[in-house]
């Protein structure tokens, strides 16, 4: 009787199965943490439309230094509830000036303070 060649057999790699654990990790956390953003409406504003009077107006300039409401100096978590203070019932309108300066996080920021307020519509102008 022949004497079959015994086969000996490979110890299994333990590091191409950790690498495919991590790059899965990895994979996973990226997407579950880009899924995490919300979107943020923007409307451009454009000339040539007439406020209706039950309307009111406001003025927001911002600079690398800070913001400005209607020439008067606040920062961001105070934006809120000063534009309560301005619509006094009435529909706000809230016109964003950004300097060129400006990044797009700050307006981020801007946007996601304001957008809880009820009757407001914002508008963001070109960079100055």
């Amino acid at each position: 009787m022949p004497l079959r060649a015994v086969r000996q057999r490979r110890k299994l790699s333990m590091t191409s199965l950790i690498d495919v654990i991590f790059l899965l990790l990895l994979f996973f956390m990226l997407s579950s943490t880009f899924s995490k953003f919300a979107e943020v409406e923007v409307q451009a504003a454009s000339g040539g439309g007439q406020p209706t009077g039950d309307q009111a107006l406001a003025f927001l300039r911002a600079t690398p230094e800070g913001l400005s409401l209607n020439g008067t100096a606040l920062g961001v978590d105070e934006l809120p509830q000063r534009l309560r203070d301005l619509q006094a019932g009435k529909p706000l309108v809230l016109l964003v000036n950004l300097n060129a300066e400006v990044d797009a996080q700050a307006m981020t920021d801007i946007l996601v303070a304001v957008r809880g307020i009820p009757d407001l519509a914002v508008s963001v102008m070109g960079a100055s």
